[in-house]
């Protein structure tokens, strides 16, 4: 189960509203969403979290691009919702980079050591695909807002759309969309 909403800063404060992510498909296009959702291009925020055990924060000021923050790599890597979030460059990877492995440093014939090939592409599988069990991201994306970045890290998952809602003085708007 998830939970996302839009939190869009306006010269009366914060509005708040539901969203649905099943169409999006793109960081691009959640991008898009999020500037939907300010015609003023003022500050938007898309509060995202999943079964309390990550949340995340993508921020869009205006046409620049998002700035994102995702509380557990590997718990987000394990949803739909976050592998919108975990971009290459955001995991620190050459965007477009092939995570394989580099086929003229393998020993093809499997008797390296006594290690079959199985082990071997085990491994590199698992090379390739690992995620850190800790926060990616920009964690300084909410500090002019209120919210240090050793605030941000500190967050549980179970409750830190809560809490970012309200150091921001947006909990009442957030509670109408919950």
């Amino acid at each position: 189960m998830y939970f996302a909403a839009l939190l869009a800063r306006t010269e009366d404060g914060w509005e708040a509203s539901d969203t649905e992510l099943d169409d999006v498909e793109t960081l691009s296009d959640l991008a898009d969403l999020a500037r939907e959702a300010s015609p003023d291009e003022d500050t938007v925020l898309v509060l995202i979290e999943q079964e309390d055990s990550w949340f995340g924060v993508v921020r869009v000021d205006g046409e620049e691009d998002p700035r994102i923050y995702v509380s557990d790599a590997a718990a987000a890597r394990r949803s739909a919702y976050g592998e919108l979030l975990l971009t290459d460059e955001l995991l620190g990877r050459e965007p477009g980079a092939d995570d394989g492995p580099d086929l003229d440093a393998l020993d093809l014939d499997g008797t390296e050591d006594g290690e079959s090939e199985e082990d071997d592409e085990e491994e590199q599988g698992a090379a390739a695909d690992a995620v850190p069990h800790s926060p990616v991201g920009d964690s300084e994306i909410l500090d002019d807002l209120g919210i240090s970045e050793k605030e941000l890290r500190a967050l549980e998952a179970d409750d830190a759309l809560n809490t970012i809602a309200e150091a921001l003085g947006a909990s009442e708007v957030l509670e109408t969309v919950r």
